[in-house]
Protein backbone atom coordinates (compact mmCIF):
# COMPACT_ATOMS: atom_id res chain seq x y z
CA UNK A 1 0.00 0.00 0.00
CA UNK A 2 1.18 3.30 -1.21
CA UNK A 3 2.28 5.88 1.91
CA UNK A 4 -0.31 8.92 2.42
CA UNK A 5 0.16 12.13 1.94
CA UNK A 6 0.83 14.62 4.49
CA UNK A 7 -1.59 17.84 4.55
CA UNK A 8 0.44 20.78 5.68
CA UNK A 9 -2.00 23.33 5.33
CA UNK A 10 -5.51 24.43 4.02
CA UNK A 11 -6.28 27.87 3.02
CA UNK A 12 -8.25 29.40 3.83
CA UNK A 13 -9.84 27.47 6.30
CA UNK A 14 -13.51 29.12 5.89
CA UNK A 15 -15.36 28.73 2.75
CA UNK A 16 -18.53 28.56 0.91
CA UNK A 17 -19.21 25.79 -1.12
CA UNK A 18 -18.33 26.82 -4.57
CA UNK A 19 -15.43 28.21 -3.29
CA UNK A 20 -11.89 27.29 -3.73
CA UNK A 21 -9.20 26.33 -1.43
CA UNK A 22 -5.81 25.44 -1.98
CA UNK A 23 -4.34 22.42 0.20
CA UNK A 24 -0.91 21.86 0.91
CA UNK A 25 0.53 18.70 1.22
CA UNK A 26 3.60 16.55 0.94
CA UNK A 27 3.89 13.00 -0.57
CA UNK A 28 1.07 13.03 -2.78
CA UNK A 29 1.62 10.38 -5.50
CA UNK A 30 -0.27 12.44 -8.31
CA UNK A 31 1.20 10.67 -10.90
CA UNK A 32 -2.54 9.26 -12.33
CA UNK A 33 -4.71 11.53 -11.91
CA UNK A 34 -7.60 8.94 -12.10
CA UNK A 35 -6.15 8.08 -8.49
CA UNK A 36 -6.42 11.27 -6.90
CA UNK A 37 -9.47 12.89 -4.85
CA UNK A 38 -10.50 15.42 -2.58
CA UNK A 39 -12.55 14.78 0.10
CA UNK A 40 -14.51 17.33 1.31
CA UNK A 41 -16.49 15.63 4.87
CA UNK A 42 -17.47 12.27 2.80
CA UNK A 43 -18.05 14.32 -0.71
CA UNK A 44 -15.79 14.62 -3.93
CA UNK A 45 -14.59 17.45 -4.74
CA UNK A 46 -13.85 18.70 -8.11
CA UNK A 47 -9.92 19.16 -8.43
CA UNK A 48 -8.99 22.50 -10.25
CA UNK A 49 -5.26 21.66 -10.46
CA UNK A 50 -2.69 18.48 -9.16
CA UNK A 51 0.11 18.49 -8.17
CA UNK A 52 2.39 16.29 -5.32
CA UNK A 53 2.89 19.55 -2.79
CA UNK A 54 -0.08 21.26 -3.62
CA UNK A 55 -3.75 20.50 -4.59
CA UNK A 56 -6.67 23.28 -5.55
CA UNK A 57 -10.13 22.03 -5.22
CA UNK A 58 -13.61 23.71 -5.59
CA UNK A 59 -15.69 23.16 -2.16
CA UNK A 60 -18.82 20.71 -2.89
CA UNK A 61 -22.22 21.46 -1.93
CA UNK A 62 -22.72 19.63 1.57
CA UNK A 63 -23.98 20.17 5.04
CA UNK A 64 -22.26 23.14 6.55
CA UNK A 65 -20.22 22.99 9.58
CA UNK A 66 -17.03 21.47 10.67
CA UNK A 67 -15.89 19.11 8.18
CA UNK A 68 -12.81 16.96 7.41
CA UNK A 69 -10.60 17.20 4.65
CA UNK A 70 -8.63 14.55 2.97
CA UNK A 71 -6.41 13.74 -0.35
CA UNK A 72 -6.38 10.06 -1.43
CA UNK A 73 -4.59 8.53 -4.14
CA UNK A 74 -5.58 5.18 -4.82
CA UNK A 75 -6.03 2.81 -1.38
CA UNK A 76 -3.59 5.78 0.36
CA UNK A 77 -5.53 8.38 2.40
CA UNK A 78 -4.33 11.29 4.10
CA UNK A 79 -4.90 12.16 7.48
CA UNK A 80 -8.33 15.21 7.70
CA UNK A 81 -7.62 18.64 8.38
CA UNK A 82 -10.66 20.85 9.37
CA UNK A 83 -12.84 23.01 7.10
CA UNK A 84 -15.62 25.01 8.27
CA UNK A 85 -18.04 25.02 5.51
CA UNK A 86 -21.09 28.00 5.55
CA UNK A 87 -24.65 26.79 6.57
CA UNK A 88 -27.03 28.03 3.71
CA UNK A 89 -29.45 29.48 5.76
CA UNK A 90 -31.98 30.52 2.40
CA UNK A 91 -31.91 30.71 -1.20
CA UNK A 92 -34.34 31.99 -4.11
CA UNK A 93 -32.64 36.13 -2.98
CA UNK A 94 -31.64 38.32 -4.75
CA UNK A 95 -29.18 40.43 -2.87
CA UNK A 96 -27.42 43.67 -4.51
CA UNK A 97 -25.61 44.82 -0.97
CA UNK A 98 -24.87 43.71 2.35
CA UNK A 99 -27.53 42.26 4.40
CA UNK A 100 -28.09 43.63 7.86
CA UNK A 101 -28.68 42.51 11.80
CA UNK A 102 -31.09 43.99 13.36
CA UNK A 103 -29.33 45.45 16.78
CA UNK A 104 -32.51 45.12 18.86
CA UNK A 105 -33.04 41.41 18.40
CA UNK A 106 -30.03 39.87 15.75
CA UNK A 107 -32.47 39.13 13.02
CA UNK A 108 -30.87 39.39 9.53
CA UNK A 109 -32.50 41.14 6.93
CA UNK A 110 -32.29 40.72 2.80
CA UNK A 111 -33.32 41.81 -0.07
CA UNK A 112 -34.84 39.68 -3.44
CA UNK A 113 -34.54 42.79 -5.29
CA UNK A 114 -35.22 41.66 -8.74
CA UNK A 115 -33.89 43.14 -12.22
CA UNK A 116 -34.63 47.22 -12.67
CA UNK A 117 -37.73 47.91 -12.61
CA UNK A 118 -39.31 44.23 -11.91
CA UNK A 119 -41.95 43.89 -9.84
CA UNK A 120 -41.97 41.14 -6.86
CA UNK A 121 -44.68 40.23 -4.53
CA UNK A 122 -42.04 40.44 -1.09
CA UNK A 123 -38.75 42.24 -1.52
CA UNK A 124 -37.36 42.02 1.75
CA UNK A 125 -36.94 39.19 4.05
CA UNK A 126 -36.54 38.53 7.94
CA UNK A 127 -34.17 35.55 8.95
CA UNK A 128 -34.23 35.46 12.76
CA UNK A 129 -31.96 33.75 15.18
CA UNK A 130 -33.38 30.08 15.18
CA UNK A 131 -33.08 30.44 11.22
CA UNK A 132 -36.45 31.05 10.28
CA UNK A 133 -36.91 33.10 7.00
CA UNK A 134 -40.41 35.21 6.65
CA UNK A 135 -41.65 37.52 4.35
CA UNK A 136 -41.48 41.12 5.88
CA UNK A 137 -42.08 43.59 2.90
CA UNK A 138 -42.65 44.02 -0.51
CA UNK A 139 -43.38 47.82 -0.61
CA UNK A 140 -39.88 48.86 -2.31
CA UNK A 141 -39.02 48.31 -5.77
CA UNK A 142 -35.58 47.07 -6.24
CA UNK A 143 -34.62 47.01 -2.52
CA UNK A 144 -30.82 47.41 -2.63
CA UNK A 145 -28.91 48.90 0.74
CA UNK A 146 -30.20 48.14 3.82
CA UNK A 147 -28.65 49.78 7.26
CA UNK A 148 -30.05 51.14 10.72
CA UNK A 149 -29.33 54.47 12.44
CA UNK A 150 -28.48 54.25 16.28
CA UNK A 151 -32.34 54.07 17.73
CA UNK A 152 -32.59 50.89 15.45
CA UNK A 153 -34.34 52.12 12.94
CA UNK A 154 -34.19 50.37 9.19
CA UNK A 155 -33.45 51.81 6.40
CA UNK A 156 -33.62 50.64 2.70
CA UNK A 157 -32.49 52.10 -0.61
CA UNK A 158 -34.13 51.61 -4.18
CA UNK A 159 -32.15 51.60 -6.86
CA UNK A 160 -35.02 52.46 -9.03
CA UNK A 161 -36.28 55.11 -7.71
CA UNK A 162 -33.27 57.07 -5.72
CA UNK A 163 -35.41 56.58 -2.47
CA UNK A 164 -34.54 55.98 0.76
CA UNK A 165 -37.25 54.07 2.53
CA UNK A 166 -37.73 54.01 6.52
CA UNK A 167 -39.53 50.85 7.83
CA UNK A 168 -42.07 51.57 10.17
CA UNK A 169 -42.71 49.11 13.46
CA UNK A 170 -45.87 48.28 11.36
CA UNK A 171 -43.59 47.32 8.37
CA UNK A 172 -44.39 49.76 6.11
CA UNK A 173 -42.01 52.09 4.13
CA UNK A 174 -42.24 55.16 3.81
CA UNK A 175 -39.95 57.35 1.93
CA UNK A 176 -37.38 59.17 3.74
CA UNK A 177 -35.12 60.60 1.14
CA UNK A 178 -35.30 61.28 -2.59
CA UNK A 179 -33.61 62.71 -5.32
CA UNK A 180 -30.63 60.01 -4.67
CA UNK A 181 -29.60 59.09 -8.41
CA UNK A 182 -29.03 55.02 -8.26
CA UNK A 183 -29.41 54.77 -4.91
CA UNK A 184 -27.32 51.76 -3.60
CA UNK A 185 -25.40 51.81 -0.58
CA UNK A 186 -26.13 53.50 2.82
CA UNK A 187 -24.42 54.36 6.29
CA UNK A 188 -25.07 56.01 9.32
CA UNK A 189 -21.83 57.85 10.73
CA UNK A 190 -20.66 58.20 14.36
CA UNK A 191 -22.80 61.35 14.93
CA UNK A 192 -26.07 59.51 13.14
CA UNK A 193 -25.92 61.50 9.73
CA UNK A 194 -26.88 59.07 6.99
CA UNK A 195 -24.64 58.93 3.63
CA UNK A 196 -26.11 57.05 0.37
CA UNK A 197 -24.07 56.42 -2.50
CA UNK A 198 -25.29 56.90 -5.72
CA UNK A 199 -23.89 53.97 -8.93
CA UNK A 200 -23.15 57.20 -10.68
CA UNK A 201 -20.58 58.52 -8.04
CA UNK A 202 -21.78 60.54 -6.31
CA UNK A 203 -21.93 60.41 -2.57
CA UNK A 204 -24.80 62.19 -0.38
CA UNK A 205 -25.01 63.25 3.02
CA UNK A 206 -28.69 63.27 4.15
CA UNK A 207 -29.63 65.05 7.41
CA UNK A 208 -32.36 64.04 10.25
CA UNK A 209 -35.90 65.33 7.90
CA UNK A 210 -34.77 63.37 4.78
CA UNK A 211 -33.33 66.60 3.19
CA UNK A 212 -29.91 65.28 1.20
CA UNK A 213 -26.74 67.18 -0.26
CA UNK A 214 -23.94 66.01 -2.85
CA UNK A 215 -20.81 65.55 -0.73
CA UNK A 216 -18.25 63.71 -2.86
CA UNK A 217 -18.03 62.68 -5.94
CA UNK A 218 -16.19 59.29 -7.25
CA UNK A 219 -15.89 57.12 -10.33
CA UNK A 220 -18.87 55.49 -11.76
CA UNK A 221 -19.85 51.71 -10.74
CA UNK A 222 -21.04 49.35 -13.00
CA UNK A 223 -23.20 47.69 -10.38
CA UNK A 224 -24.28 49.36 -6.57
CA UNK A 225 -22.44 51.50 -4.80
CA UNK A 226 -21.25 50.23 -1.15
CA UNK A 227 -20.45 52.17 2.00
CA UNK A 228 -18.95 51.72 5.47
CA UNK A 229 -17.48 53.78 8.05
CA UNK A 230 -13.83 52.93 9.77
CA UNK A 231 -12.85 53.24 12.97
CA UNK A 232 -10.88 56.59 11.71
CA UNK A 233 -14.56 57.96 10.93
CA UNK A 234 -14.08 58.00 7.32
CA UNK A 235 -15.84 56.87 5.00
CA UNK A 236 -14.99 53.56 2.85
CA UNK A 237 -16.61 53.18 -0.70
CA UNK A 238 -16.26 50.46 -3.37
CA UNK A 239 -18.37 50.58 -7.05
CA UNK A 240 -16.70 47.22 -9.21
CA UNK A 241 -15.94 48.65 -12.40
CA UNK A 242 -14.76 46.97 -15.94
CA UNK A 243 -11.30 46.73 -14.78
CA UNK A 244 -9.74 43.68 -12.73
CA UNK A 245 -7.89 46.03 -10.34
CA UNK A 246 -10.28 48.46 -8.77
CA UNK A 247 -9.66 49.75 -5.73
CA UNK A 248 -11.49 50.70 -1.97
CA UNK A 249 -11.72 54.67 -1.68
CA UNK A 250 -11.28 56.26 1.77
CA UNK A 251 -13.24 59.53 2.11
CA UNK A 252 -12.37 61.36 5.27
CA UNK A 253 -14.96 63.59 7.27
CA UNK A 254 -13.67 66.67 5.18
CA UNK A 255 -14.74 65.21 2.03
CA UNK A 256 -10.99 64.45 0.70
CA UNK A 257 -11.03 61.51 -1.23
CA UNK A 258 -7.95 58.63 -1.47
CA UNK A 259 -7.59 55.55 -2.46
CA UNK A 260 -7.35 53.07 0.51
CA UNK A 261 -6.65 49.80 -1.15
CA UNK A 262 -6.05 49.08 -4.76
CA UNK A 263 -5.60 45.87 -6.73
CA UNK A 264 -9.43 44.04 -6.31
CA UNK A 265 -11.42 42.47 -8.43
CA UNK A 266 -15.27 43.34 -8.59
CA UNK A 267 -15.29 44.70 -5.21
CA UNK A 268 -18.64 45.17 -3.12
CA UNK A 269 -20.04 44.70 -0.03
CA UNK A 270 -17.59 45.44 3.46
CA UNK A 271 -17.50 45.48 6.54
CA UNK A 272 -15.23 46.77 9.39
CA UNK A 273 -14.35 44.33 12.31
CA UNK A 274 -13.85 46.27 15.87
CA UNK A 275 -9.89 45.66 15.59
CA UNK A 276 -9.89 47.97 12.43
CA UNK A 277 -9.63 45.44 9.61
CA UNK A 278 -11.75 45.76 6.38
CA UNK A 279 -13.22 42.65 4.83
CA UNK A 280 -14.50 42.99 1.45
CA UNK A 281 -16.77 40.63 -0.77
CA UNK A 282 -13.89 40.37 -4.19
CA UNK A 283 -11.34 38.90 -5.50
CA UNK A 284 -7.43 38.91 -4.89
CA UNK A 285 -4.66 38.13 -7.39
CA UNK A 286 -7.35 35.54 -9.12
CA UNK A 287 -9.32 34.34 -5.83
CA UNK A 288 -12.62 34.66 -4.66
CA UNK A 289 -14.54 35.21 -1.78
CA UNK A 290 -14.11 37.72 1.47
CA UNK A 291 -10.75 39.30 1.36
CA UNK A 292 -9.57 40.72 4.88
CA UNK A 293 -7.45 44.06 4.40
CA UNK A 294 -5.68 45.33 7.23
CA UNK A 295 -5.77 48.51 9.09
CA UNK A 296 -2.81 50.00 7.44
CA UNK A 297 -3.96 48.50 3.80
CA UNK A 298 -0.73 46.90 3.06
CA UNK A 299 -1.92 43.29 3.76
CA UNK A 300 -5.26 41.48 1.93
CA UNK A 301 -5.80 37.59 2.48
CA UNK A 302 -8.35 35.53 1.43
CA UNK A 303 -9.96 34.47 4.46
CA UNK A 304 -13.41 32.61 2.99
CA UNK A 305 -13.68 30.82 -0.37
CA UNK A 306 -17.01 31.65 -2.44
CA UNK A 307 -18.07 33.06 -5.39
CA UNK A 308 -20.71 35.47 -6.88
CA UNK A 309 -20.62 36.83 -3.61
CA UNK A 310 -22.20 40.43 -3.06
CA UNK A 311 -21.63 41.27 0.90
CA UNK A 312 -22.05 40.81 3.90
CA UNK A 313 -22.60 41.38 7.56
CA UNK A 314 -21.55 40.44 11.51
CA UNK A 315 -23.52 39.71 14.36
CA UNK A 316 -23.18 40.62 17.62
CA UNK A 317 -22.54 36.94 18.64
CA UNK A 318 -19.34 36.84 16.06
CA UNK A 319 -21.36 35.20 13.17
CA UNK A 320 -20.51 36.68 9.70
CA UNK A 321 -23.61 36.44 7.41
CA UNK A 322 -22.42 36.22 3.58
CA UNK A 323 -24.86 36.98 0.75
CA UNK A 324 -24.30 35.67 -3.12
CA UNK A 325 -26.64 36.62 -5.86
CA UNK A 326 -28.89 34.48 -4.56
CA UNK A 327 -28.53 33.27 -1.20
CA UNK A 328 -27.55 33.93 2.35
CA UNK A 329 -25.01 32.13 4.47
CA UNK A 330 -23.99 31.72 8.29
CA UNK A 331 -20.55 31.28 9.46
CA UNK A 332 -19.70 31.16 12.83
CA UNK A 333 -15.93 33.54 12.58
CA UNK A 334 -16.53 34.66 16.38
CA UNK A 335 -15.94 38.18 15.05
CA UNK A 336 -17.19 41.48 16.50
CA UNK A 337 -18.11 43.95 13.70
CA UNK A 338 -19.22 47.64 13.46
CA UNK A 339 -22.48 48.45 12.45
CA UNK A 340 -21.38 51.53 10.54
CA UNK A 341 -21.48 49.36 6.99
CA UNK A 342 -24.27 49.12 4.22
Amino acid sequence: MATPAKITGLDPVYAIAGGEVIIDCTGFDARDPKECEVLVGDMPAQIVALGPRRVLALVPETKGGQLDVRLQSGDAVSEPVRLTLARKLAGDLHPVANPAFDPDDGALFVTRSGSRGEELPVTLFRIDTSGEVTEYSGDIPNPTGIAFNAEGEMFVTSRLEGVVYKITPFKEAVAFARNLGVASGIAFDRKGVMYVGDRTGAIYKVNGIGEERAWAQIEPSVSAFHLAFGPDEALYVTGPTVTSSDCIWRIDPDGQIDVFFKGLGRPQGLAFDTDGNLYVAASLRGRRGIVRISPNGLDAKVVVAGVNLIGLAFSSAGEMAVVSIDSVYSLPMQIKGTLLTG
